[in-house]
C-alpha cells in the first residue's frame, strides 16, 4: 500500500552527532517531522523511520507486533551509529518506550534519551481484555489528535487494531523490566494535561531507569501531542541544549528558531493512539 501523504520518513545527512527520533502507535513521522527538521537545522544527522504497519492503512499494521517496530529502530540506531561519533535517541508515546529500550539494550552506544510522554503500559479494563478481545474483535476506535492547540492535528488512523494493541501491550511489560538497564543521560517532557498516557507512566520510567542525570520538563500548555502543539518550541529548545551539552562544539547554531505555522508548514496531519500508545 502507498504511504499516506506525510507519513513518509524523514532522513538528513549532517555532522558527526546522530539522532533517531521514534514515532508513536498508529501514528507516523509527521507527527516528528517539525522535530526532525530542526535536529537536521542544528546540523545534526537525523533519521525518522516510519515504523512497519504504520502510514498506510490499519489493516497493514494488524500483521505487525512490537518486535516488527523495534527492529526497525534497531536497523537504523545501528546505521547511524556507523556514520556518526554520538548518537542520541528520542521518541513520542509509543516512540519513547523504543528508545529507552535501544538505550537499554545498546548501552554505550546511546549517549543521550529524549522522551515526549513516554508511554509505559495500556492502561483501563481494555488492557486485561486484549487477550480475548483480539479474537472477536478486529478493532476498537482511535484516540485522534490529543492536542490543545487550533489547526494542529496528527496524522494517523483512526482505528485501533486489536492484534496490534496486544503487542503493544506486550512490549510495555517486558520494557519495564528493562528499564533498570537505562543508565545514559535522560531528557523527560511530558504534559500534566495528557489525555492519552498519564503522568503514571512518566512518574513509573523516572522511578526505575538508572541514570543520574535526569532531566524533567513540564509541558504546560500542550496535551499528548507536544510535538505539534503550543510547546513544541520547548521541546526543541530543550532538545538541542541536551545534546550541545552533552556532545559540546558539535551543535551547529542556524540563528532564532521560527514558530511552525500550522496552516502554512507542511507536518501537521491526525494520528490514532490506544491510551498507553
Amino acid at each position: 500500500m502507498p504511504v499516506l501523504p506525510g507519513a513518509e520518513p524523514f532522513r538528513h545527512e549532517g555532522g558527526e552527532v546522530g539522532v533517531l527520533l521514534c514515532h508513536g502507535f498508529t501514528g507516523s513521522p509527521q507527527s516528528l517531522r517539525p522535530w526532525a527538521e530542526h535536529l537536521a537545522e542544528h546540523g545534526m544527522t537525523v533519521s525518522l523511520p516510519l515504523l512497519p504497519g504504520h502510514g498506510t492503512r490499519w489493516e497493514d499494521m494488524q500483521v505487525t507486533g512490537w518486535q516488527d517496530w523495534y527492529a526497525e529502530v534497531d536497523r537504523e540506531l545501528r546505521t547511524l551509529g556507523e556514520r556518526c561519533g554520538r548518537v542520541f535517541v528520542a521518541g513520542l508515546s509509543m516512540g519513547g518506550a523504543l528508545a529507552l529500550r535501544l538505550a537499554a539494550k545498546h548501552g554505550d552506544a546511546v549517549s543521550g534519551v529524549m522522551v515526549v510522554n513516554p508511554a509505559n503500559r495500556v492502561h483501563g479494563l481494555s488492557a486485561y481484555a486484549l487477550p480475548v478481545a483480539r479474537h472477536l474483535v478486529r478493532t476498537t476506535k482511535g484516540i485522534a489528535s490529543d492536542i490543545a492547540k487550533p489547526g494542529s492535528s496528527e496524522l494517523g488512523y483512526d482505528r485501533v487494531p486489536l492484534h496490534a494493541a496486544h503487542s503493544l501491550r506486550n512490549f510495555f511489560r517486558r520494557l519495564d523490566g528493562e528499564l533498570p538497564q537505562v543508565t545514559q543521560p535522560l531528557l523527560l517532557l511530558r504534559s500534566p494535561q495528557d489525555h492519552v498516557v498519564p503522568p503514571a507512566d512518566s512518574a513509573r520510567i523516572l522511578g526505575r531507569v538508572s541514570s543520574t542525570d535526569v532531566t524533567e520538563v513540564l509541558l504546560e500548555q500542550s496535551y499528548h501531542v507536544a510535538t505539534l502543539d503550543h510547546d513544541a518550541h520547548r521541546i526543541l529548545q530543550e532538545s538541542v541544549s541536551f545534546i550541545d551539552r552533552l556532545a559540546p562544539g558539535l551543535v551547529k547554531d542556524p540563528g532564532p528558531v521560527k514558530e511552525p505555522d500550522p496552516v502554512t508548514e507542511p507536518g501537521l496531519g491526525k494520528e490514532g493512539t490506544v491510551a498507553g500508545g
